[in-house]
């Protein structure tokens, strides 16, 4: 599985997780993994925040940089990569939070379903 926005970084080989869960390396040796769901909330961005788009994708590596090990996960509860003791683990709403950005998702409030 690769991701067209990570594929100048080099890619990191874990047999492990290489077949849905790429990880790349950057210059100075820091490691990121991207799960994807949090690809796919971080796409759907794009849709609202598109002209932050790469703003959003910079923080990304900025984040890496200063952690070093990084785990981009779709759900905090159920991470696909969970093996990782000495990574850390953020979410699509701390990629948010670190631009000063919030989504603002609007329910139906006509809609039948509610919690």
């Amino acid at each position: 599985m690769e991701f067209k926005e990570f594929e100048q970084y080099k890619k990191n080989k874990d047999e492990r997780y290489d077949k849905y869960c790429p990880s790349y390396i950057l210059d100075d040796g820091s490691i990121f993994y991207i799960e994807p769901n949090f690809y796919t909330q971080l796409i759907n961005l794009k849709l609202h925040y598109d002209e932050k788009y790469n703003k959003l994708l910079s923080s990304i590596i900025e984040i890496t940089n200063k952690n070093k090990k990084v785990i981009f996960t779709g759900n905090f509860d159920s991470p696909l990569v969970n093996d990782k003791e000495d990574f850390i683990y953020r979410d699509i709403n701390d990629i948010l939070a670190y631009n000063h950005l919030t989504l603002d998702i609007k329910i139906n409030p006509e809609s039948d379903w509610k919690d």
